[in-house]
């Protein structure tokens, strides 16, 4: 088995077409950038035990955000340790162990919901499922660039093209196992047509003889249902979300395809080089494509790896926050104000679209890079960039005092512009890495590089979902000292000085108090984001630093031919 794995197997005969080998690497790309689509599980892993909206014991938004965030660190490290290994044992072997650890990842995962015990999603999905992907990113970035060196910025594009479109291809997918699996919870009927008893923060009902634990609908939540049903009473535990049979057949799925795509793997021979071309003999700052190489360990040592470790964590940062909780974010921007646009079909649309120019970026940008250079490249990407998530809030704060759809053009179209860009610094930056360190080991650099991402990976969410937790936090506040103390007892079941106990136990919401709120009230919903797009922007100006300070690599860190 390790013979037929081995690098030696795979290296090609002459004359062999290089064009073949950009369909591996995309169909592994592919599978792994699924995890762009993490955003349609959350509303599922939320609801586990309550179905159509969350119950007392069901896992919060912020705790099931933290899978995605565990998968990119572990995505990361193990791209850091796979880079050296990857120079040793060639991409099929590497390949080959990733597509075991992201379809086994998802198996595992699947066992830790139907058991409810996220130590387990955590483990399978997050950290095997990040090994899996750390693996499958690097193995196709490297090999492509040795077989283009001509068009580095293009291979890059090509190979990490298809992390970006996994979203694209394995949304739909995932929503339609989602659907064909979920079983809709029992319904009692309206809350006027049953005896609701709310003890400790929990809503409860008398069924049969038997008090048992309920959740309550309003009409305001029945667009975040997976399927649309009406508003009232249903019994907690009693239907399925289907989100844990869908990650048995996507995990087997996604195992088979890459296994396949592993297998397909082939390497250049030693010195290959494209006919007719020839390797730059000198670099300056304009270009800062150099012709000498730097080793792994060595390049660990210079400014220039520091300077890129910033730029893409901190263009990553901006963007993999709101990408965790995308499907979440424009429901709770426009939902409220435009209910009758923005509903759950919508919302799962506006993923696969973020998949899409997220993929577009990445091959566009890059290949745009060999021509106006990758420091150029990654100029337009923070100054646009900022502007672009400045205009968010404004977006927001409009279309919660006039609901025109002209506002959620706007915010759509920012967001896709940011995506391109997310996408392409991804694709940009192994070349970007080629051009300061040679081609030789740029592989295994790359994978150090992607720590950045790890990083990234942790405090992207944590910013988005402690400033959202943060905004939703003080809208409750508001809202309830604007509401009737007999009002909110009526509504809930209990006194508003069991406040904090109710948010804890998903009893009160933003959407339960607008209900009850007076007349004229505004909405806070839409403004949920809006700290997080400042501080994105904020980071951004800090990579548009880094990138303006990057110059060659000193001689003294080239090897010696």
């Amino acid at each position: 088995m390790a013979g037929l794995l081995s690098k030696e197997r795979i290296i090609a005969p002459n004359g062999y077409n290089r064009w073949l080998v950009p369909l591996a690497s995309v169909a592994i790309h592919l599978c792994i950038g699924s995890v762009y689509a993490w955003s349609i599980y959350n509303p599922s892993l939320t609801r586990v035990f309550g179905v159509v909206t969350s119950a007392a014991d069901d896992w919060s938004l912020s705790e099931v955000v933290w899978v995605f965030t565990v998968a990119i660190i572990f995505l990361g490290l193990a791209a850091a340790f796979a880079g050296r290994w990857l120079e040793k044992v060639g991409p099929r072997m590497v390949g080959v162990v990733a597509a075991c650890c992201w379809g086994g990842g998802y198996l595992v995962g699947a066992v830790g919901i139907m058991t409810h015990q996220l130590w387990l999603l955590y483990l399978g999905y997050g950290v095997i499922g990040g090994c899996g992907l750390g693996l499958g990113y690097v193995s196709p970035v490297s090999t492509l660039i040795r077989w283009f060196p001509d068009r580095r910025g293009m291979a890059a594009g090509m190979a990490i093209m298809g992390f970006g479109g996994g979203a694209m291809i394995g949304t739909p997918i995932k929503e339609y196992f989602i659907r064909m699996f979920y079983r809709a919870p029992e319904y009692l009927g309206t809350t006027a047509e049953v005896n609701l008893v709310t003890e400790a923060g929990r809503r409860f009902a008398e069924i049969g003889g038997a008090i048992q634990e309920v959740v309550v609908i309003g009409a305001s939540e029945i667009r975040d249902m997976t399927i649309a049903g009406p508003e009232g009473v249903y019994v907690v535990n009693s239907g399925a979300t289907g989100v844990a049979e869908t990650f048995v057949v996507i995990g087997i799925i996604y195992l088979l395809v890459m296994l396949l795509a592993a297998f397909s793997y082939r390497i250049p021979a030693q010195n290959w080089k494209p006919k007719g071309w020839v390797e730059p003999a000198t670099e300056s700052r304009a270009t800062l494509i150099s012709s000498k190489n730097v080793d792994i360990d060595e390049a660990l040592k210079t400014p220039q790896f520091y300077q890129l470790w910033v730029v893409l964590c901190l263009n990553v940062t901006a963007g993999i926050g709101v990408l965790g909780v995308a499907r979440t974010m424009i429901t709770e921007i426009f939902g409220s104000s435009l209910p009758d646009t923005v509903d759950a079909s919508f919302a799962a649309t506006y993923v696969v679209m973020i998949s899409a120019f997220n993929m577009v970026g990445r091959f566009i940008w890059a290949s745009t890079s060999d021509y106006i250079g990758r420091r150029n490249t990654y100029w337009i990407f923070f100054v646009l960039g900022i502007a672009l998530y400045l205009s968010v809030p404004y977006s927001a704060q409009q279309v919660s005092v006039n609901p025109s759809t002209i506002w959620l053009i706007y915010f759509y179209a920012a967001t896709m512009i940011i995506f391109t860009m997310y996408g392409g610094g991804f694709a940009t930056i192994p070349a970007y890495l080629a051009d300061i360190f040679g081609t030789k080991y740029v592989g295994g650099i790359h994978g150090r590089l992607l720590t950045a991402w790890s990083t990234a990976g942790v405090l992207g969410p944590l910013a988005i979902t402690s400033l959202r937790q943060n905004s939703i936090n003080n809208a409750i506040s508001d809202l309830v000292s604007k509401i009737k103390p007999g009002d909110f007892l009526a509504q809930f079941g209990a006194p508003v000085e069991q406040l904090d106990l109710l948010v804890s136990q998903n009893s009160v919401t933003i959407a339960r108090l607008m209900e009850i709120a007076p007349v004229g009230t505004a909405d806070p919903t839409s403004s949920l984001y809006n700290s997080t797009m400042f501080l994105m922007a904020a980071l951004l100006a800090i990579a548009l630093v880094s990138n303006a300070l990057m110059k060659p690599v000193n001689p003294k860190h080239h090897l010696a031919e």
